[in-house]
């Protein structure tokens, strides 16, 4: 999986799954853009540990749930690298609320960080990886529950829904300009979204006695089929989602 030379955008790059997924693109050689809009101070350490492996990188703040701030992205990652090759629209929140309670705050919060700025990500990355030519990898961190519902956390459940679609639908459209759309859906990750549940032991065993492989995911586990799909191993993979989930969407009491 060599990504020497290449050029990938990791948005909510500084903590769970994506600060993995900045460390295993780096480690296969990849310069890095890290998005973020919270702790600089994560962002500057794990800038340093990317340097450390040789690789150039970024930090850059931004909003991704703004259209201007995702362009502004692009342009700082194009400014520092000349190219991008590789986007990962990993960005991502929830509010853990049904259909009945969930606010239109809290519903306008989940659609804009996780699927538009999917969308408006795709968009603008593409657009560039047209104009410089070669093609290119988008790669959209979706879950489980693009598929699976989960009651409790509806407007999630939407966002991945809809991040699905658009995999799909980006897929097809960009096929032609040599850039692929891939999704990938973890199952349960160790990761801070997570928190509540890991805190709980009695939580934590009937989630882990529910996952076929018994236990949640390590965040690198994810970042390896990441790192996989920028690869040439992935290059004829486009228009779908790779489950990386344990087995759990496929986990039955019995009869």
């Amino acid at each position: 999986m060599n990504l020497k030379g290449k050029v990938a955008i990791v948005t909510g790059g500084n903590s769970g799954i994506g600060l993995a997924i900045v460390l295993e693109l780096a480690r296969q050689g990849a310069n890095i853009a890290i998005d973020y809009v919270a702790n600089p101070d994560a962002t500057e350490a794990l800038e340093k540990q990317v340097s450390a492996l040789g690789d150039l990188v970024i930090g850059v703040e931004a909003d991704v749930s703004k259209v201007a701030d995702l362009q502004r992205l692009v342009t700082a990652t194009v400014q520092a690298f000349g190219r991008v090759d590789v986007m990962v629209n990993n960005a991502g929140v929830e509010t853990r609320t049904s259909v009945l309670d969930t606010s239109e705050a809290q519903y306008d919060k989940v659609l804009a960080i996780n699927l538009k700025s999917a969308f408006f990500g795709t968009q603008l990355a593409a657009q560039q990886m047209i104009k410089q030519g070669g093609g290119g990898r988008i790669i959209n961190i979706s879950s489980v529950h693009e598929d699976w519902p989960m009651p409790g956390n509806t407007a999630y459940c939407l966002s991945k829904g809809g991040m699905r679609m658009l995999t799909r639908t980006a897929g097809v459209e960009l096929a032609p300009h040599g850039i692929l759309v891939v999704g990938v859906g973890p199952g349960a990750v160790a990761t801070p979204i997570n928190t509540s549940t890991m805190n709980d032991p009695a939580l934590l065993q009937k989630l882990d006695a529910a996952i076929p492989l018994g236990r949640m995911a390590r965040p690198e586990e994810i970042a390896s089929l990441v790192a996989f799909l920028a690869s040439d191993g992935a290059s004829y993979m486009t228009a779908t989602t790779i489950f990386a989930d344990g087995g759990i969407m496929h986990c039955s009491p019995g009869l």
